[in-house]
């Protein structure tokens, strides 16, 4: 049985032509993996699926990656995707859980809230030998697509500073512990390697197995390891605003949902010289 926020394969294979359900394939790869989103759903999505390309619904007007866009500019891009209020979302990537929980999170902070994570992702619906369907996907007709956006859910820089010096909220960073330490360099050009000083780190590999979340017990077990306390607030972060979000998934499922999510993330600290920097361990 799946665990909310999830529905299984089973489940979405009985309401795929269901007028309200509307699969997201949003698929993201860092380029270390080698695999071409685009090109992957092309040769094979779930029926009906629309492409929801992160990058192409992000703000390229921000020198960082991922950043939100104006609730406006979001909308109007919904709405070019032929996706209209009222819709039930289904997201999934072709990882199994990596990029779907960022546009899981995306959707709800504009205001969404039918929207759940295809358990397992692609491999899962491959695995159990439902239907693809191949091509650019089906052309839709422009609908009206209302974002809301609950600025409280997005952290900016100095909201992560203010909680770290008050101790107001704990910041959890989805980073590998190499990086977060300081003992690898980062992607980015510019950004330099560590942490903020206070913050816990919980890899968000350690929080999967297979492709899904681990138990409730599992994902307790890994925060209590890194020193998080579910019962204070938490601000998510990672590199980019990505796999900060399968931190909020996780924190979720346990119904401790955090206070809010670092937008820019380490690519926007680490490349602030005004910014301090720590490595070694939290």
């Amino acid at each position: 049985m799946a665990t909310p926020p999830f529905v299984t394969p089973d489940w979405l294979k009985e309401r795929l032509t269901a007028p309200d359900i509307v699969v997201l394939d949003a698929s993201c790869y860092l380029p270390a993996q080698g695999r071409d989103a685009e090109a992957e759903y092309r040769a094979a999505h779930v029926p009906g699926a629309i492409r929801f390309d992160i990058d192409a619904m992000s703000d390229e007007t921000s020198p960082l990656p991922h950043m939100l866009l104006r609730p406006e500019v979001f909308s109007s891009r919904m709405r070019a995707l032929g996706i209209g209020d009222g819709a039930h979302f289904v997201v999934y990537d072709g990882l199994g859980l990596f990029s779907a929980p960022r546009v899981w999170w995306m959707l709800r902070t504009y205001g969404v809230r039918d929207v759940e994570i295809l358990e397992g992702g692609m491999p899962a619906w491959l695995a159990a030998g439902y239907p693809t369907e191949d091509g650019e996907g089906r052309a839709r007709e422009r609908r009206h697509f209302t974002a809301r956006l609950d600025q409280g859910a997005v952290a900016n820089g100095s909201d992560v500073a203010r909680a770290l010096d008050r101790s107001s909220a704990q910041v959890v960073d989805a980073r590998s512990g190499p990086r977060f330490r300081g003992e690898e360099a980062e992607p980015r050009p510019g950004v330099r390697p560590g942490h903020m000083p206070g913050a816990r780190n919980v890899h968000y590999a350690a929080l999967q197995a297979n492709g899904r979340l681990k138990d409730k017990a599992s994902l307790r077990a890994a925060f209590a390891e890194a020193g998080v306390d579910l019962e204070q607030p938490i601000i998510t972060t990672c590199g980019s605003g990505v796999t900060a979000a399968i931190i909020a998934l996780a924190l979720e499922t346990l119904g401790h949902p955090p206070k809010a999510l670092y937008d820019g993330s380490w690519s926007d600290w680490g490349s602030d010289e005004t910014r301090p920097v720590a490595t070694g361990p939290a």
